[in-house]
């Protein structure tokens, strides 16, 4: 099971923007839909699907958060893998300007040949690259985090503190603003990749007089915990807003949300009946920080 996934909150479009990212990426598949009732949100839909090979997660939950760039995917075309990579760069590009939003036009930049950042219909955002193949390679799709402030520098300390939480973390490219290029700030990251559980993500500094969006619960990270320790150690290190601390999720000190998930709830609601998924949600809706026991309770019937 992937360690981290990227959870993706809808209005009412999960099912919908699933299909539609399952229909263009290769190796891709929905793998699985379960139907929440009783939530403060009514009846939802949590979604699972992978997209080349890689696992997200989707809800429809109404219209209270909507995505922005301040978390987005980059998607890594290698000529050195794939000869017909450029090619594929612009078919995916032109799918997703069906009715999207360029925030970075297609074309070419001093750091690639063949680069543009774009909002698809639903509002998440997507930064296509050809990579350099003289290059470390690096996965085909990378969420990338964009940290906003007033002051234009909060990135290297962000992936510094990141990479003391997870396991199986380091910090790889470091790339940083040169003078000139207000009102991004000298010697901010333009540009940085690291692992956390052995997982790429990128991260860089922009700044709010420039961007006038924030991390928000549209984007969240699922953290997949085997044990009760694994959820107290995330839940410790990374909590840092009781206000926003409700159903396993939660904000850190720079506003990204986490979801601090016990690995087996995806297995209880992929193969739990309804009567037992009802049971394990009226569990863990009243609950902060997750307790496993009690939701293996619930489910158990105990």
């Amino acid at each position: 099971m992937q360690k981290i996934v990227p959870h993706l909150w809808f209005d009412k479009e999960a099912k919908e923007a699933a299909a539609f990212y399952v229909s263009l990426f290769p190796d891709s598949k929905v793998e699985h839909t379960t139907v929440l009732q009783g939530t403060p949100s009514g009846t939802v839909d949590v979604v699972t699907f992978k997209l080349a090979g890689y696992s997200f997660q989707a809800i429809s939950a109404g219209p209270l958060f909507k995505p922005n760039p301040s978390i987005s995917f980059m998607v890594n075309f290698d000529p050195s893998r794939d000869e017909k990579a450029r090619e594929r760069l612009d078919e995916l590009w032109n799918a997703l300007a069906d009715s999207g939003t360029p925030l970075m036009p297609i074309g070419e930049y001093p750091f690639s040949k063949r680069y543009g950042w774009i909002e698809d219909k639903y509002g998440v955002s997507w930064q296509l690259i050809l990579t350099d193949p003289t290059g470390e390679p690096r996965p085909f799709i990378i969420p990338s985090l964009m940290f906003v402030t007033d002051a234009g520098h909060a990135a290297e300390e962000a992936v510094k503190f990141y990479v003391s939480v997870f396991k199986d973390a380091k910090v790889g490219t470091v790339a940083r603003y040169p003078a000139g290029m207000e009102p991004n700030k000298e010697g901010a990251i333009m540009f940085s990749d690291f692992t956390l559980a052995g997982q790429w993500f990128a991260a860089m500094d922009a700044s709010a007089s420039q961007h006038k969006f924030a991390f928000n619960e549209a984007i969240s990270l699922i953290v997949h915990c085997e044990t009760q320790d694994e959820i107290d150690y995330y839940w410790e290190r990374l909590s840092a807003d009781p206000k926003a601390e409700q159903c396993g999720w939660l904000k850190d000190k720079y506003g990204v949300s986490w979801q601090i998930v016990p690995s087996v709830m995806d297995k209880m609601m992929r193969e739990g009946t309804p009567e037992q998924i009802a049971r394990v949600t009226q569990a863990f809706l009243p609950m902060k920080k997750f307790d496993l026991a009690t939701l293996q309770k619930a489910y158990d019937g105990a």
